[in-house]
């Protein structure tokens, strides 16, 4: 694995493409078809555009391949002219912030639903030989990012000391140590808006892990999972706490407010759970992000809260975080050696997946913090359009 973050051309064709394919509000959508669904986002591109088009026009016609003709031809185009730019990049498909949108809303089909678009697209097989055909590039790109790290032992106690020798040797830029001693109140909100993508939604991904698991890895994970959403009780879920913590600091805590913001590499990461969640034949790798990401989070929680207590914030905004202090320390360990290391014991032929999880959740997550960090040392916004032109809540 490396921690060279990839090249980001957010500021170059992000941004081109979302004015360009933004030059009229999105469609209004009745509120029973919209209610806790994701808004519909404004497209970045071509592909994007014509995606959105076609879900808004109404449910899957009889003949759906027709009516998807003009999406399939974007996104053949737009993956061809990546492979003309420049063939030797295999990493392309991760720097185009118009196919990784398009990936996201297919993906979010899975879970909340879009606003506005009907249910049935879902699994409609046209659309899905779409999501396919950017998926094989995209799987093929995050496999190049995360390396291919190797683990010689197949026993829970020795992958899950693989696991924190993955974490402990990744030298990605800090965003928590940047939070808790230098970051303004501006970029301390933007670190809130950046986290929101995945953090109001956080735990699903992994939760789809749950069927796919027996015995011993599916308790541990059902037990980790059960503290991301609160025990079962209504306002402690993890995902309603960061709600909290954005209400709490004037922003918009609705499910993917600032989707049309975020930069690139914040849709490579909520994709890359996405892909290895819906594909059980990745199962082993949403096992091994989980656990990286669950060996990553108590230090930076810490750091996080501190940041926000340095920048006169209040124990109500900075709960989430200190929830995630003593929560992630223990479900470190289980994710490590319960989880991940029981997983490879009952099939030591998953091994390589659940390291290849645990690599791209290193790295893709060191993407995001390189790209806000290397804004923010700039003096410049780590979004697409300044915070104080979207909906606040009001602190």
């Amino acid at each position: 694995m490396t921690s060279t973050p990839v090249r980001d051309h957010t500021n170059t064709n992000d941004a081109g493409r979302h004015a360009a394919h933004a030059t009229s509000e999105p469609p209004a959508q009745p509120a029973a078809r919209t209610a806790g669904r994701l808004r519909l986002p404004r497209p970045r591109g071509p592909v994007s555009s014509a995606l959105i088009a076609t879900l808004v026009a109404g449910p899957p016609a009889d003949d759906a391949h027709a009516q998807l003709e003009p999406l399939r031809a974007a996104a053949a185009d737009a993956l061809l002219d990546a492979e003309r730019t420049d063939p030797a990049d295999e990493l392309a498909v991760l720097h185009d912030g118009d196919l990784q949108l398009a990936l996201t809303v297919m993906y979010e089909l899975h879970h909340r639903g879009v606003g506005g678009v009907d249910d049935a697209w879902e699994w409609e097989p046209a659309l899905l030989a779409v999501r396919q055909s950017l998926e094989r590039p995209f799987e093929a790109a995050v496999r190049a990012r995360a390396g291919r790290p190797v683990c010689d032992e197949t026993d829970a106690a020795g992958v899950a000391k693989r696991l924190f020798e993955l974490a402990e040797a990744d030298d990605g830029p800090s965003l928590s140590r940047y939070l808790a001693r230098r970051a303004t109140a501006e970029q301390a909100l933007e670190f809130l808006a950046l986290r929101s993508i995945y953090q109001l939604m956080e735990a699903d991904p992994h939760t789809w892990a749950i069927p796919r698991l027996y015995g011993a890895p599916k308790a541990a994970l059902v037990e980790i999972q059960s503290d991301e959403y609160g025990g079962g009780r209504p306002g402690y879920l993890h995902s309603e706490l960061f709600a909290a913590t954005m209400r709490r600091a004037g922003l918009d805590d609705t499910y993917g407010a600032y989707l049309d913001v975020v930069p690139t590499p914040v849709l490579v990461s909520v994709n890359t759970m996405s892909l290895f969640a819906l594909h059980r034949r990745l199962r082993g790798a949403i096992v091994g992000h989980l656990a990286a990401y669950e060996i990553t989070s108590s230090i930076p929680s810490r750091l996080y809260s501190t940041g926000f207590r340095r920048l006169g914030h209040d124990t109500d905004t900075t709960r989430y975080f200190d929830e995630h202090v003593e929560a992630d320390a223990v479900h470190e360990q289980i994710a490590a050696r319960d989880l991940a290391g029981r997983l490879v014991e009952q099939d030591p032929a998953i091994r390589d997946d659940v390291l290849l999880g645990a690599a791209a959740c290193l790295a893709i997550e060191g993407d995001v913090g390189a790209y806000a960090l290397g804004h923010w040392e700039e003096g410049t916004s780590a979004l697409l359009a300044p915070l104080e032109n979207m909906p606040s809540t009001g602190a």
